[in-house]
């Protein structure tokens, strides 16, 4: 995401000191969603049609910890004000946001990637091993993430806010290639029959959506993917 084509000016940004009440509750199924899908082999139960109580055990103490975390103004976007207003400006960033945009990576790439495994593993082999790969697979690439967001690694997750302006339009960007993607990837499966050119089919148009929008992201031409380069005060959600 080197090659940039728009960017966006914080001066000609409109800035926003307060977030409205319908602002805040709008974020709050955001990380909802986010929370939930963490414990990945539980939600593939869930989607597989195998849901217990557990699932619904799990979404009870995640509406009580985000919507506690949410009245009390600890999930981005949920703030009573925005808290970044200077995208160069070198302030600490809350924890809260870290813990945050560290389980919005696990969401956006961890999923991602696990399809992705199974697509190979089916051309490959002719087998689907979806329910293994989550049993075996899944926590490892979590532990990582968590360590990557532990350390600062990840974009939107360092110690600074001093690259926000930068560092939201990989995540954006990434949520954008990634949702798309496994949109189409949904549809094709339940549409294509189960076959070994379904499979090639799939894999195929999944690698190429998401490739598509990440440069179409990489080049500013999404909502939030553009950089926003230094100037007046300005708002990061």
């Amino acid at each position: 995401m080197t090659t940039l084509h728009r960017v966006e000016y914080a001066h000609q940004r409109k800035m926003r000191e307060r977030n409205t009440n319908i602002y805040r509750a709008a974020h709050w199924p955001i990380w909802i969603f986010v929370f939930f899908l963490a414990p990945g082999p539980l939600i593939f139960d869930l989607f597989a049609g195998r849901g217990n109580r557990w699932n619904i055990l799990w979404l009870v103490v995640v509406l009580i910890g985000t919507g506690i975390a949410a009245l009390r103004g600890r999930l981005p976007g949920a703030e009573p004000g925005p808290y970044i207003l200077r995208f160069t400006e070198d302030r600490p960033n809350p924890v809260y946001r870290r813990i945050c945009y560290t389980f919005g990576w696990n969401a956006a790439l961890n999923f991602a990637f696990m399809n992705l495994l199974g697509l190979i593993i089916a051309v490959a082999t002719g087998h689907w091993y979806m329910q293994q790969i989550y049993a075996h697979v899944y926590t490892p690439v979590l532990a990582l993430i968590v360590l990557m967001g532990a350390v600062g690694v990840l974009p939107r997750v360092g110690r600074s806010t001093k690259g926000e302006g930068w560092e939201r339009r990989y995540f954006y960007g990434t949520v954008w290639a990634v949702t798309l993607a496994q949109t189409v990837l949904l549809i094709l499966w339940r549409t294509l029959p189960r076959s070994h050119a379904a499979d090639v089919t799939e894999i195929v148009v999944y690698c190429v959506v998401l490739l598509a929008v990440g440069l179409a992201a990489a080049v500013g031409l999404l909502p939030r993917t553009r950089p926003i380069l230094p100037g007046e005060l300005i708002v990061a959600d």
